[in-house]
């Protein structure tokens, strides 16, 4: 096998580690391995989450029966629901520090509704407008409360308070494009990014910022080997709603050009890898099919630990490392623009 092209030390948790996620279920998918890896660390670890992920479709079949299909199309009862689930996937990873954005103080605020309540952040749904690509809706689908609708320097200023308070060494979120484009993904990089500036601006010790990316060749390999598993052949051959991700398609925004990376920290996943994979599970109303590959992949950042999918039946693999570019700038091939900063 060709040696990957990209530059790639491993992650040595030393401080804090506090990653911004949109919605429950994304600290998982996108940062399981370093969140597991941190906690096993004895290092303190906060995630915060933006919504709480009321739009979000729901796994309920006869091979996945979860008894919560009535939920979907319900923001409020399906909210707290995937709260429960957030609440048993930290625990799995080893994290006890758990934040909602919207619970945080807002020095700023002005008046709150007639009933008193605290105005939610909400899931601000997307469509999908590629395989495994995902953009706005139309605005007038949005909720009176979406995330993407909530200032920008509303929303920063509630993080910087909880990076001001908890003193993390490194803040982890999404790279420019949110992962896969969701609108809530993009908006959380800005919010976390603007935090930084805030705080930077105050004259304030502000901590580093990793984005979590994957090398185009790794994704690539990935799922390549995901479709010549015989456990995968066997489930494809057994549930004819699912299918495999195309290895020579485009790549969502997390997946960059070797070459264009900058020198990237890696987390494996072998070591905690049952963390990980107890996490997936823990969030049944999104995830289902959640299996170890049955080997491990060693030190090879292009293997294959397992697999799982979403609710659009499309297998994804477990790879065997996470990839993190500590970067306080752009990354070359960024696709979203930089939103206002007010």
């Amino acid at each position: 096998m060709t040696a990957p092209s990209f530059q790639l030390a491993a992650v040595v948790p030393d401080g804090g580690l506090l990653a911004v996620h949109a919605h429950p279920d994304d600290e998982t998918l996108a940062t399981g391995a370093l969140l597991a890896t941190w906690a096993r660390s004895g290092e303190r670890v906060t995630v915060v989450t933006c919504t709480r992920g009321e739009r979000g479709e729901v796994i309920d079949t006869a091979a996945h029966p979860t008894g919560a299909g009535h939920l979907e199309g319900d923001g409020p009862a399906l909210a707290q629901h995937r709260e429960g689930e957030l609440s048993r996937a930290l625990s799995a990873l080893g994290v006890a520090d758990h934040v909602f954005l919207d619970t945080v103080a807002f020095p700023a605020a002005g008046t709150v509704p007639d009933d008193g309540a605290r105005a939610r952040f909400e899931d601000s749904g997307m469509a999908w407008v590629a395989p495994g690509v995902a953009s706005s809706v139309a605005a007038e689908q949005l909720p009176p409360r979406a995330f993407v609708g909530v200032p920008l320097d509303e929303a920063a200023a509630r993080l910087a308070a909880v990076v001001r308070d908890r003193r993390p060494a490194v803040v982890a979120t999404y790279e420019p494009g949110g992962g896969y484009g969701h609108p809530d993904h993009v908006r959380a990089h800005d919010v976390t990014v603007r935090a930084l500036e805030l705080l930077d601006a105050a004259g304030e010790p502000a901590p580093a910022l990793w984005l979590a990316v994957a090398p185009e060749s790794t994704v690539r390999a990935a799922r390549r080997a995901l479709a010549a598993h015989p456990a995968v052949r066997a489930l494809l051959a057994a549930d004819a709603d699912l299918t495999l991700p195309d290895p020579d398609e485009d790549l969502p925004p997390v997946a960059r050009p070797d070459a264009s990376l900058p020198p990237l920290v890696g987390a494996p996943v072998a070591p905690v890898l049952g963390e990980l994979l107890a996490a997936m599970r823990a969030h049944a109303t999104q995830v289902q099919h959640v299996t170890a590959a049955g080997s491990t992949a060693g030190d090879e950042p292009t293997g294959l630990l397992g697999w799982y999918a979403l609710s659009n039946d499309v297998l994804a693999p477990v790879p065997s490392h996470e990839f993190y570019a500590p970067s306080g700038g752009a990354l070359p091939g960024d696709q979203v623009r930089r939103g206002p900063t007010r």
